[in-house]
Order: structure tokens, then sequence, then C-alpha cells
């Protein structure tokens, strides 16, 4: 047996990278999307156990709408993936070339064993360029059926090694092949075949039995003429070691998946749930479609489900002459191989059981699968064709006068297959090119028409999504899943009538129910998000909730376990105002996956809108223990701590406002947040940073420039706060406390009381009510000596706020200095410039006035300090709701929740507000002493 040589290996290669590197360039497509982009068992927060608690797509295997495929050494080469290039696809696409090139030398190896030096090299070459498996290697999904297989080959030629050079028994092979076979098994299920493998191996040529031979030693033993021989004993005790290993195995795996098989539908295989003879004919039939393909891999397409292949049925049908032609051609080898003990029978039951066994639990003769035929698990069983056109080529070769013929032969097909398999990469580039390639091979398949439709969809491309839609309902008229993508489209296309229709469509579709009868083994999961699309799409009117809300009821009584029921009506009763029926929607919810953690999040929302804090604090925490990045829950949790008033929650805040920018950069109110926080902390540089960070991040931030100018004002820089007051009232015209503000500023500090009275003047054109800016006018009457305008400008403020004590003090000082100028026979108005003339007491007066401002702003800060948006007063919630396959992506979260819960002040912000009020108390008795004095 000769060894692999260093040039062999490097060939191997070379011709690995030359047939599949442009399959760096390609995406994510098809079942890539639910295993790696959609999958959160390769994000670093989840935890590693959750591998082997979830099936290969990141559903817990518990769940009835579960795979049930377990491969978590599968996953956790995705996992390292993403670790080091997160979802870049060209390190996942890279890393299936080197196992497919390590998959090559492997099975060279292992050719080496029955084959010649030539032979096996054409073999393990056929292998590495043939167009079947460009699904496996290009398809990132396929690294399953790559790194089953280095375990299969790995496992293989261990146990080659279990019998010792005087035919005794080496058992640490032997306990190295079980370990090998667990691990080939969990990367994917049928790694546990191997087992099969190794036991024909050493019955017909570790031994060199033939079937003859075998019949005959059985024969002998029932009469009792001879007992086992020697040989024979040790061969049962090796397979006994096996069988049992492999009964451990499937024991395991039964339990792992609950002894529940996953739930398909006629659409992923027809033929399954179709009567005798029909599933019968049309299963047989597909044994020699399979072989087909691998001897002439002309027309390969990603998915032959439903339409692809009719059902055979009738014996009639010419179809089965192909079935019947295959199976005489394999009992013909078959009969070769076991009756005879030269070399070419052990090649050819080697080859034939590398094709059979590994194929067995794709056959669907013991269990349904969820496909036609799919390519990828022709992966395996293409080693067993490859040896028998690696022998047959040796046969040929070895004739004199067909050698040269032979090796042009095989040059031939080297050459078209390398070339098929580069250029069928470029199939996979996009979810577009390759559904359009697989339309090409089949156009009775509804559910490429469909995938053809995502694929626009994913581009925008509504209108020519909904013509795919539309042919594939065409195709297959009670295909719901096809008209629920019609419906969804036409809601892109905001055609809600058209959009409803197609949905009442694919639910009058739906099976009814049997009494007694489980519905979940009826019908596919996604198919029941036809109840939550509909109800998602009539909730928009407002008239129509408790019409949602029974369809959603629906879906729960079909699947009690149906989570996204509950996320959805969750959503629904939240604004419905039914905070306790919406608390108890998602606390059942959580009872189904406590692992979730935007349900976490969502109930948060509840607790917020029920008035409990502490308790949505403690779910946000949870979410975040789940997803330490969880942006809604990074946001709303810390402005949550900020909102409560208590310092020793500001720096966690902190914390979690500073995660949050890092995960939106882009996001104005992250900034906007930390700069409330360090004003709420005195740490004015800082604030202003982020105040001003949030403001370049989304011009016009109406809260970030009013607090960013107040915090100038505070601060002692109101010169520097005006520019900031005249964007803010450029983008927001109507802001009166930012007018207010400006007002004060050039009254007390510019002296121009001619732009603080526009100021004031703007304010009562907007709202005649306001009390504070018609204040503020009457004190600009006083600065300007127009004492007669500046009482009745006082008496009208005080009919609007009869019970503000300083306004009726304020009106008694000002008429006892018209008493005291009348007095003297002085003028009650003047025409100069109240800036120049102003006395002391009056710049007092002024200081007064604007001291009742500042306390004015104080309370505006608190509503700012709230905000998150455009808005000062409100700050707005999202939910964040898990979404599933099929569920429209819109409908599915939850409409914006405002927030109207008014901030608590902390103890600092009132004991600041009462510092000015006394200061301004004290002011007003200081201006009453002076004016009573003059």
């Amino acid at each position: 047996m000769a060894a692999v040589s260093w040039k062999e290996i490097l060939l191997l290669t070379g011709l690995v990278v030359g047939c599949y590197w442009n399959s760096l360039s390609c995406g994510f497509v098809f079942d890539d999307v639910s295993a790696i982009l959609d999958n959160k068992d390769l994000r670093p927060a989840t935890p590693l156990r959750s591998l082997f608690l979830n099936d290969f797509w990141g559903t817990p295997m518990a769940e009835e709408r579960s795979h049930k495929s377990y491969r978590p050494l599968t996953v956790f080469t995705f996992r390292l993936n993403y670790l080091f290039s997160e979802l870049s696809a060209a390190s996942y696409h890279l890393l299936n070339v080197v196992l497919h090139a390590l998959v090559c030398v492997l099975f060279l190896r292992v050719c080496r064993l029955f084959l010649d030096k030539n032979s096996s090299l054409v073999a393990a070459l056929l292998f590495a360029v043939h167009p079947i498996h460009t699904e496996a290697v290009t398809g990132v999904v396929g690294r399953a059926e790559l790194l089953s297989s280095i375990f299969l080959l790995a496992a293989f030629l261990a146990y080659t090694k279990s019998t010792g050079a005087d035919n005794s028994i080496v058992w640490t092979p032997i306990a190295l092949t079980v370990v090998l076979v667990a691990a080939a098994t969990l990367c994917k299920e049928q790694g546990i075949t191997v087992i099969g493998i190794c036991c024909v191996h050493e019955v017909f040529v570790a031994q060199g039995f033939t079937l003859p031979m075998l019949l005959d030693t059985l024969r002998q033993v029932l009469q009792g003429k001879d007992g086992f021989p020697y040989a024979v004993l040790q061969t049962l005790l090796k397979l006994i070691v096996l069988i049992i290993s492999t009964l451990l195995l499937v024991i395991i795996r039964v339990q792992v998946i609950q002894s529940q098989l996953p739930v398909f539908t006629r659409f992923d295989n027809p033929a399954a749930v179709s009567p005798t003879p029909t599933r019968q004919l049309t299963f047989n039939y597909l044994l020699p479609v399979n072989a087909w393909l691998l001897l002439n891999p002309s027309e390969l397409c990603c998915d032959w489900t439903m339409g692809t292949i009719p059902l055979v049925e009738s014996l009639v049908d010419l179809r089965n002459l192909a079935t019947l032609v295959f199976y005489t051609f394999l009992g013909l080898l078959a009969y070769h191989s076991l009756r005879y003990r030269h070399s070419s029978a052990r090649t050819v039951i080697m080859a034939l059981s590398l094709i059979v066994l590994p194929f067995i639990p794709a056959s669907n003769f013991f269990f349904p699968v969820g496909f036609v035929v799919a390519e990828r698990v022709l992966y395996v069983p293409s080693m067993g064709f490859c040896v028998l056109v690696a022998h047959g080529f040796k046969i040929i070769s070895h004739k004199g006068h067909l050698k040269k013929i032979s090796w042009l032969m095989i040059g031939v097909l080297l050459t078209t297959h390398a070339v098929k398999t580069f250029k069928r990469n470029w199939d996979w580039e996009s979810e577009y090119t390759l559904f359009t390639s697989a339309l090409k091979v089949n156009k009775n398949n509804a559910k490429l028409w469909n995938n053809v439709g995502h694929a626009l969809e994913n581009q925008n491309n509504y209108a020519k999504a909904l013509q795919y839609f539309l042919q594939a309902t065409r195709v297959q008229p009670d295909d719901i899943g096809a008209h629920m993508n019609v419906g969804r489209t036409y809601k892109n296309l905001n055609k809600s009538k058209e959009a409803e229709d197609a949905y009442l469509v694919a639910k009058s579709l739906m099976p009814q129910i049997i009494p007694g009868k489980k519905y979940a083994t009826r019908v596919a999961p996604n198919h029941l998000n036809v109840y939550i699309n509909l109800a998602n799409l009539i909730r928009a009117n407002e008239s129509r909730l408790e019409e949602a809300d029974q369809l959603y009821r629906q879906a729960i009584s079909m699947r009690p376990d149906f989570k996204q029921a509950y996320i959805s009506r969750g959503e629904l009763l939240l604004k419905m105002n039914k905070l306790t029926e919406a608390r108890d929607a998602y606390l059942r919810a959580l009872e189904l996956d406590r692992t979730n953690a935007d349900l976490w999040y969502n109930l948060a929302i509840v607790n917020i809108e029920m008035k409990d804090p502490s308790e949505a604090l403690k779910n946000f925490n949870h979410a975040l223990e789940l997803s330490p990045r969880h942006k809604l829950a990074l946001f709303n949790s810390a402005l949550l701590m900020q909102e409560s008033g208590e310092p020793k929650f500001w720096p966690e805040a902190n914390r979690r406002f500073l995660t949050y920018v890092e995960e939106e950069p882009e996001d104005a109110n992250g900034y906007f947040n930390l700069g409330m926080l360090a004003m709420d902390a005195d740490e004015n540089a800082a604030a202003e940073r982020w105040m001003r960070k949030a403001i370049g991040l989304q011009a016009g931030f109406r809260s970030a420039l009013f607090n960013l100018a107040l915090l100038y004002s505070q601060s002692r820089r109101e010169i520097d706060a005006l520019p900031v007051l005249d964007e803010l009232l450029r983008h927001h015209p109507e802001h009166i406390k930012g007018l207010i503000l400006k007002g004060d500023i050039l009254m007390n500090h510019k002296k121009d009381t001619h732009g603080a009275k526009a100021c004031f003047e703007r304010i009562l054109h907007m709202d005649p009510t306001n009390v504070q800016g018609k204040h503020n006018l009457c004190v600009v009457y006083f600065e300007e000596r127009d004492l007669p305008r500046a009482e009745r400008c006082l008496e009208e403020t005080l009919a609007l706020a009869p019970k503000e004590e300083y306004v009726r003090r304020h009106l008694s000082i000002v008429r006892g200095k018209m008493a005291a100028l009348s007095a003297a026979g002085q003028p009650l108005t003047s025409a100069e410039g109240s800036t120049a003339t102003a006395k002391e007491e009056n710049v007092n007066r002024v200081e007064e006035v604007t001291e009742e401002v500042a306390v004015g702003e104080e309370e505006e800060r608190g509503v700012g300090a709230a905000g998150k948006g455009a808005g000062d007063e409100k700050n707005v919630r999202k939910s964040s709701a898990e979404t599933l396959g099929g569920v429209d992506k819109p409908e599915s979260l939850v409409s914006s929740q405002s927030d109207k819960r008014t901030k608590v002040k902390s103890t600092k912000e009132i004991k600041d507000i009462e510092e000015k009020r006394a200061a301004a108390l004290k002011r007003l008795e200081e201006i009453e002493r002076i004016l009573s004095g003059d």
C-alpha cells in the first residue's frame, strides 16, 4: 500500500484551488442565510452549550419546529469563522475549499487500499473536480458534508489497522474508530454509516470471505459439523463491538431529538405523503435519478423539491424502466463482488459500500426526509462512484491497444468536469443567480419561483418580485407559502386590499382541524405564519384590532407552542392598552424560550407602561445578560436609570449609553443622553462635547440644541448660547422656551430690549395665554420706561394667572412707581433707551425675572433629559420582536410606544430649583424696598 506523496498532495490541492477559487467571491445564499446570518449560535454572546442544545439552524431541539438536524461540531466551525471574520463570506468559503482539499487527500489514502497508484490518483482527481460537489463546497452549509467526510474517512483508515500481524485484534484503532465515528455523526448524521463500511471491509476484504463461503460456514455450524473458526470468532467480536457502538450512538441521537421526527409537508417531499404504490415507485425511481447526476452532472439544480420530479403513479410509467435498469446493474455488480475473492471483487464491494450505505439516510426508505433530491448528500456516495470509474479505467488501460484511449478519455473527463465546476460556482454568487440558474433546469418547482422573488424582494424590486410570486401560485396553486409571499409583496407595494385577499387565499388552503388529531403533524410551522401576517396587516386599522387578536388566538390554539404568535399578540395587546394580558402573553412566550433577549426586552416595555420601573429594569438586565450588546435594551435601560433620579445609577447608565453608541455610532440620541447625564453630574465639558456630537449627527436636534444653550447659560457663557439658540429657532421657530431663554439673554446680557421684545411677542403670537412670555414682555415695557403699558401688560398677565402672587406684587410696584412719578410731575413714559437710563433697581428687577426664566428652564431640562428623538416631552421606546421565516417583518415590530411618564427630578435638581426660587424672592424683596424708598 503506497503512501500519499507530497507531489500528489500538492497536485490535488492545486486542482481544488483552481476549480474553487472563484467561490471566494460568493456570498451567503439559500440555506446559508438561516444557518449563518440568522443563527445566533454563531455569536460570541451565545453560550457554547447552546450548540449542543440547538439544531443546525439555531432552533432548540425541544421545539417541534426544529429541523432535528444535530450538528454541533459543524456549527462550532461556523462560530470560529465568525470569531475571526464575523460575517465576511470569503472566510467561510475559504475554509470549505481547504476542507475539500483535505477530504481529497484522505480519499486518495483510502483508494490506495483497493487500487494501484495510478488508478487511485485518477479516483481522487475525479472526486476533486466532480461538479456534483459544488453544492457541498461552494454552499457554506455543505461544510457538514465536508467535516463528516473527514471523520468518516479517518475512522475507516483507523479501523483498517485493527488487525495485527498475526490476525489478532488491536483494540486501540477500534476505540479510535468509535471516537471518530461519533465526531463524524456530530458533524452530520450520515457519518454513522461508516460503521457499515467498516463491517463490509472486515468481512469481505480483511477476512477475505465471499457470500458462498459465509453461507457454507453458517450451514456447517447449524448442522453441528464444526464450530466457528477462530478467524470467524474474531470477526464476530469486532463486529459486535462496532454494532453496539452504533446502537449507542443511535440511542443518544434519538434522545437528542426527543424521539420526534421533523415536520415536513408534501411541498418538501411530495412522495412521502403519497399513497401506495406511488410512494414506493417514486422513491425507487429517485435512485436512478441520483445515479444519473453522478454520471452526467450537466444540469444541476439547487432545489429539487415540490414538482421538480413528477410522481411515478403507475406501473406502466416508462420511468420504471430506469429503475429496473438501475437495480439490474447494481445487482450484477453486487453479485460479482460477493461471489469472488479476487482484488477486482474487493474493489467493487468497497465502492458499492461507499455508494449505498452513506446514501441510506437520504433514501426515504426508513424515514422521510425534507427533500426529493439533494446534490450535497451525494458527496460521500460519489467516492464509491469515483472508485468504480477509476477501477474501470484500470481494467481498460491494462489492455495495450486501449491504453492511450483510456488516458485520453480520463483527461477529457477531468477537464470537462473541472470547467463545469468552475462555471457552476458562479451560480452560487448570489441568491438571484443561484435560483435563476435553477429555473433554467426546472420550471415546475414553485419554490424556485418563490426564491427568485425573495432575491428581488431583498433588492426592494417589489414589482418584479410580485411577478415571480404570482407565477409560483400558478405553478403550484395550493402552495400556501406562495400566496403568503404575494400578500407580503402587495403590502410592500401599499396595496392592502390585494394583500389581504392573498392572505385569505393562503388561510383557506390550511388543513382543517381534525378532532383528536394533532394539528402540528400535518402542517409546517411556518405556514401558520399566515395568521400572523394577516393579523399584522389588519391591525393597522384601529377598528379591526379585535379581529387581529382573534387571528393570533387561532394560531395559538393550533399550536400552543407557537412562540411568534404570543410575541405578536403581546405587541397588539400593548397597543390596545391591555397591559396585563400583554404581560401574560410575553410570560407565556418566555416559558417556551427563556433565552430570547428580545422577549425580556418586550416584557420590560410592558412593565414601563404598567408604571413598574424596577421590574422593567430587571427584565432589561435579563435581556442584556443574554445579549450584552442588545442595542434597544442598552438604550432604554440606561434611560430608565437616568430617569430614576438616583445618582448611584448614573455610572452604569453612562456605561450602557457608551456601549450603545459603539453599536449605533450614527444615532444622535445616544450622544444626547450621554450629554444629559454629564449635565446631571455637573461635568460641563463632557456635556458640551456629547451635545455637539449629537447636533453634528442630526441637524436641528431640538432637545440637544436647547439643552446645550441652557448649559452655556448656566455656565455664565450666555453669549455662546445665542448662536445655538438661533440654530434651534431656525429649525424650530415655535420653540417657546428657546425664545424665552434667548429673550432673557438679549435683555440681561446684551442689553438688547428690542430683540428681547421681539422674542416675547413671537411667543404671544403663537400662544397668547403664555404667562411667562407675557410677564417677560411686561418687564421689557418696564425697562423701556413705558409704565402705563407695563401696568396694562401686568394686569393682563394677572388675569391669565390670578394665583401668581409675584405678578400681583410686580403690578403693585409699577403702580407705586407711577404714583411717585406723577407726584413729582415727571412723565410716565420715556423716549430714551431703557438700557442707557435704567436705574440699578431696574437692573435688579430684570435679574429677578431672569431667575424666574431660569427656574422655568430647569423644568424644560428635566423634560429634555427624558427625550429620545426630536421631541422634548416624550421617550420613544421601540419593541424588538423576534421574527421568524415567513412573518412580515414590518408588522412583526410593535409600533413605537410613547412613554408619557414625567421625569422624576433628582434631589439635586429639586435643591437647585428651590435655591433659585429663594434667590428670586430675596431679589424681589430688595427691589420692593428700593422702589418704596424711591
